[in-house]
């Protein structure tokens, strides 16, 4: 009887555990989205998504172990978490360049991918509406003219050169109103130039092309001489001091009258293309008139005819004349472009392989020398003409600030005769021509030189944003506070990028740090400018006294060759300036436990921050030691840097996750 009674009751219960339970069995139906979309930007997924396709080698090094990693990636700078900068020149890339990858970085500023060896297609990149300046040369990219670049209206710089492009350049390129660079060179652009007429085109090349037609004259492509339209057979007009070949006159011209008195109106048939000739009052008679019309016209067309051969073919002889003359000067954009891509255009003449050394030797015997692959923007004579305002005096230099047509604003150095008398103009042009080859988004970027009968002069970009010297010390009148250590951090490792770069990409040097010397550019970052140029001067001669500060020991005392290391130690004495905002003249001589004393002494204000000024001063320590064997080499200061960086940036994650 028990059993009977309870057996329902039982059933009941085991019925609705599996009702109850059945929820909880079926809970991994569910599906969620990828973690990696909760965790990671769209900017990081979109630079992976790029490097899967064009990085078959695996040069980039990307980790992404936390949510903003990607900001510390090579050639990524972000502000607040975007990516605004991807700058990945001679990064040694191969494969293509994937659609919906980079196109997905709305906020980029700055695109450069240029000599690496990219193929195929590039993609549509109309999302980028924030995109200012576009380097995609000195690569393999194929297809026609990207439409989509068209639809970029704030971009200011576009360089597509030394790539297999095809097609015509497109005339609507005129409504890209910003442009100040346009670099379409090497290429197999062909069709007419486009008559474009941005006032503020400064920088401008379609030479190396199969571009044909007249030239158009407009006020913007005026500016610019025949260098930058070389290497297309076909161009003719005024800017080139080509005349345009017209057809033989064997039927006369069209506005002419015809052979039997009739109008042009009555050639065409009222515009329809068919000659229609009145009927003959005699056959006999009009068939005469019309023989001695026709030989005579063809006579003098014959006679024009052989005269433009003959024309044609002597200049086809002096052309290929300086074709076949041995070269010994190539330019060092050509050079550049085979070493970095090993690569050359087949099937074209062999005056395309070099980019015609006459014209370079013209360009030195007295005139600017454009380096680094630049196209001859302005010439000597603007620049004599530009409005100037003095910057600076140093004993190697005078500094001027140059706004050339109202429109370029370059910073010019006039080196001083004296001092650099004992580099001799042949020695001086190889320097100046390995200098120029230097690229770095830590370098004021050298543009031009220029020597003659003692003259010599130096052209860079210019800097809006002042020194790292009139940061840290601000004005006289004021006494400035030293920096936050997160802006020395962020300034050291630019500066440290920079010079690691000039250490490991050549056998130069800097030569002459100080914070002077420091620029801060258009997004703030610190860039390098005078370097290298400390080896041109007399090291005899008298010494400025705040650059004696930055010197090393075994410099100041023997008058030594500039070394590495002798840069690591300026480096050293730099970073102890940023911390302390003190001149390297007023640094005391202590041991590493008493300056890290000194430091903490000046910024008593920064308790909660003594950690990282404490390892900050051990590099600048370290670096400064009086021993050249015992300093770092430049990479492995950077590093050190970049460690702190690094951990600072974990501590305040965590501090972040656990608040």
């Amino acid at each position: 009887m028990p059993k009977t009674k309870f057996k329902p009751v039982l059933h009941l219960f085991f019925f609705f555990f599996i009702w109850v339970s059945v929820p909880c069995f079926s809970r991994p139906v569910i599906t969620y989205p990828p973690q990696t979309s909760l965790l990671f930007s769209s900017d990081a997924v979109s630079i992976l998504s790029f490097k899967s396709k064009a990085d078959l080698d695996n040069k980039l090094l990307y980790a992404l172990n936390e949510r903003f990693d990607y900001c510390q990636w090579r050639g990524v700078k972000c502000a607040q978490g975007r990516v605004v900068r991807y700058i990945l020149q001679n990064a040694a890339l191969r494969g293509v360049f994937p659609a919906n990858s980079l196109s997905k970085l709305d906020q980029l500023r700055v695109l450069s991918l240029r000599n690496n060896s990219l193929s195929g297609p590039i993609p549509d990149l109309s999302s980028l509406y924030n995109l200012k300046s576009l380097f995609l040369g000195h690569n393999n990219f194929s297809g026609t003219f990207p439409p989509s670049i068209l639809l970029l209206h704030r971009i200011t710089s576009l360089d597509l050169s030394y790539n297999e492009l095809t097609g015509p350049i497109p005339a609507n390129l005129t409504d890209l109103e910003r442009l100040n660079v346009l670099r379409l060179e090497w290429n197999r652009f062909d069709g007419p130039v486009p008559a474009l007429n941005q006032s503020f085109l400064l920088i401008f090349n379609v030479s190396g092309n199969n571009l044909t037609g007249k030239i158009p004259v407009t006020p913007t492509l005026s500016k610019f001489n025949t260098t930058a339209f070389s290497l297309n057979p076909d161009l003719c007009g005024e800017i080139i001091n080509k005349a345009c070949a017209s057809r033989a006159p064997f039927f006369g011209s069209p506005s002419a009258s015809g052979p039997l008195g009739q109008s042009a109106e009555a050639q065409s048939g009222g515009g329809g293309g068919v000659m229609v000739l009145s009927p003959p009052s005699s056959p006999k008679k009009s068939h005469r008139r019309t023989g001695v019309v026709l030989g005579f016209t063809i006579g003098i067309a014959l006679i024009l005819f052989s005269v433009l051969l003959a024309l044609a073919v002597v200049k086809k002889q002096r052309v290929g004349s300086k074709g076949t003359k041995p070269t010994t000067i190539a330019s060092p954009e050509v050079t550049n472009s085979n070493a970095g891509n090993s690569r050359n255009h087949i099937g074209e003449p062999p005056e395309r392989k070099t980019m015609m050394p006459e014209i370079q030797r013209l360009k030195k015997s007295g005139n600017l020398v454009f380096v680094g692959g630049e196209v001859e923007g302005y010439s000597l004579e603007q620049l004599m003409r530009a409005s100037a305002e003095l910057l600076g005096r140093g004993t190697m230099a005078t500094t001027y600030k140059a706004v050339v047509d109202r429109q370029l604003i370059l910073t010019v150095k006039r080196l001083d005769a004296g001092r650099t008398a004992v580099t001799g103009g042949e020695a001086f042009e190889q320097h100046m021509e390995a200098v120029g080859g230097l690229v770095h988004p830590n370098l004021v970027p050298l543009r031009a030189y220029f020597q003659a009968k003692g003259e010599r002069l130096v052209i860079y970009d210019y800097q809006p944003n002042g020194s790292v010297f009139n940061l840290v010390h601000g004005s006289r009148s004021t006494r400035a506070k030293p920096l936050h250590w997160t802006s020395c951090l962020k300034i050291a490792e630019d500066v440290a990028q920079g010079l690691a770069y000039i250490h490991q990409a050549s056998r130069l040097v800097h030569g002459n740090l100080k914070s002077t010397n420091v620029l801060l550019g258009t997004d703030f970052e610190a860039c390098l400018t005078d370097y290298c140029l400390a080896v041109l001067a007399d090291s005899s001669s008298t010494e400025d006294p705040d650059s004696l500060a930055y010197k090393a020991p075994e410099i100041r005392k023997s008058n030594r060759k500039l070394t590495p290391k002798s840069d690591v130690y300026a480096f050293g004495v730099f970073l102890l300036e940023l911390l302390t905002g003190k001149h390297p003249s007023q640094h005391p001589v202590l041991v590493p436990h008493d300056l890290l004393e000194w430091v903490r002494t000046i910024r008593e204000d920064d308790v909660g921050e003594y950690r990282w000024l404490g390892m900050l001063t051990e590099v600048a320590s370290v670096c400064s030691l009086t021993s050249p064997e015992q300093r770092p080499v430049m990479w492995q200061a950077l590093k050190m840097i970049q460690e702190i960086k690094e951990s600072a940036m974990m501590e305040d994650r965590a501090s972040f996750g656990h608040s």
